[in-house]
């Protein structure tokens, strides 16, 4: 057993927002759309921090015999004030505790007959140090102390399988009390289920109009540019085996026949499962690609503007990638949760890691990595010895306050220029220097954009020794 000393927790942030959500006039420059052109500059990933605290927790109850992926699914409850995960181990399989490297190779790893997944339940004051409840609501070799909230023998109406790949969020939206928390996952097919506490849950309902395999992890939203709520999950195919499908429902009861909306880029490195979320006005998903010859998986980015159009962000390069250390709790697999937890200073991508190959031996864990706010990805320099500029298209609303976030080093600097429909310079920046989140532009002379009026006007970034990676408007 992992053994973790904490020896100092900070204070939970200040969230700057709890939902998967956030929008309004900002911008994200990976968002190709926004590009008119660029010089000198190429597209970055953001750089994630592991957190020291890795593992948060493990597979340390009789019942967790194996996370395999977790499929976890993390939420801050501003109401509550409290962090909320929804994870989904096997509670009957073959573990690997104990085993070493060695042993793992000697024996091949197999599913017994009778494998069965649950829903299990954790909560945490700081989103760090976690704690596994006993509900009192399902029995686990004759005794109810557990953390499990659903198995097969549950509501599913005696289903050995269990709810697979369960995605599970609150919907604030939703008017009815009854219906606040919601689940999308697969029962014996696609279904959905609704709980009041997220704890204590109604029966699943069947969904046979998705028409879909469903055997990952399967989550859904609300779609606020589209009035819907959408949802994720998988299909198979002959070129390219794994495929991410999407289906889509106005009252989360009925839903459109999925269909295909992500492949991988050949049958080697398959899209497994992407959770998703939207925030800067578009949608990201954080997409889990298998490589079949190494069995290893790691998280990559995508982006959409409507959910069905999806674009892959450096494909090849990981968001989240794995460690290079065979044994390391990441090693051998990372699958993002859904989603991510929006604070004030960082972004916190909780995921489930393992330290052996997908179809091995291995233990699973609950772990953390941190971006910078905005930063999943962004524009910085090809060749150092000269500035990189980032000229972004007339299309943009720009009205009220620039603000920028930017990652700056001590020699560099970021400045920004203005230029009207005759392509006119009209107003240029101080320059900006250090790490900025949401900073506000200070322009030469005195400028505002309503200045322009209802003029289009082009933006351009020029950075040195800098990476940027979004932009807002505030009145």
């Amino acid at each position: 057993m992992i053994k973790k000393t904490f020896l100092l927790l900070a204070a939970v942030p200040v969230l700057l927002n709890s939902a998967c959500a956030s929008g309004g006039d900002r911008y994200l420059l990976l968002d190709s759309r926004l590009i008119a052109s660029t010089e000198n500059a190429k597209l970055t990933p953001g750089k994630v921090q592991k957190s020291k605290f890795n593992p948060l927790f493990e597979e340390d109850k009789p019942w967790e015999k194996r996370f395999d992926n977790l499929y976890a699914n993390v939420i801050y409850d501003e109401q509550e004030r409290i962090y909320k995960c929804w994870y989904s181990p096997f509670i009957v399989d073959n573990s690997a505790k104990g085993m070493t490297l060695d042993e793992r190779k000697k024996v091949k790893y197999e599913a017994p007959d009778e494998r069965e997944m649950a829903i299990c339940y954790a909560t945490s004051k700081d989103g760090i140090r976690w704690v596994k409840p006993e509900l009192g609501i399902v029995e686990y070799e004759g005794s109810k102390a557990t953390n499990i909230l659903w198995r097969g023998s549950g509501p599913v109406g005696g289903d050995w399988y269990g709810p697979h790949g369960s995605g599970i969020f609150k919907d604030l939206r939703e008017p009815d009390p009854k219906r606040r928390y919601k689940a999308f996952l697969k029962a014996e097919i696609l279904s959905v289920a609704f709980s009041a506490d997220g704890i204590h849950w109604g029966p699943a309902i069947a969904c046979p109009e998705a028409d879909v395999a469903g055997d990952t992890h399967n989550n859904a939203f609300w779609a606020p540019t589209l009035g819907r709520y959408v949802g994720i999950t998988r299909e198979w195919g002959d070129a390219f085996g794994r495929q991410v499908a999407r289906t889509s429902s106005a009252d989360f009861l009925n839903w459109r026949k999925c269909e295909i909306v992500l492949e991988g880029l050949d049958k080697n490195y398959q899209t497994y499962a992407m959770p998703v979320f939207y925030h800067g006005g578009i949608y990201l998903g954080l997409v889990a690609i298998h490589n079949q010859e190494a069995d290893r998986v790691w998280t990559e980015l995508t982006w959409s503007a409507d959910t069905v159009t999806w674009n892959r962000v450096l494909a090849g390069t990981p968001l989240i990638a794995n460690s290079e250390k065979e044994g390391d709790y990441d090693w051998g697999c990372v699958y993002a949760a859904a989603c991510p937890v929006f604070l004030k200073d960082e972004i916190r991508l909780y995921y489930g890691g393992s330290d052996g190959n997908h179809f091995g031996w291995r233990n699973g864990f609950f772990c953390l990595a941190t971006l910078r706010p905005d930063g999943f990805a962004g524009y910085t320099q090809i060749e150092a010895n000269k500035p990189a500029k980032i000229t972004i298209t007339s299309k943009v609303h720009h009205k009220g306050a620039l603000r920028l976030s930017a990652d700056i080093g001590q020699e560099g600097y970021v400045k920004v220029r203005v230029f009207d429909e005759r392509n006119e310079l009209v107003a240029e920046s101080e320059p900006l220097n250090g790490n900025l989140t949401d900073k506000k532009v200070a322009w030469r002379g005195g400028f505002s954009f309503d200045e322009l009026g209802k003029e289009s006007a082009q933006i351009q970034f020029e950075i040195q020794d800098a990476t940027i990676y979004s932009f807002s408007f505030v009145e």
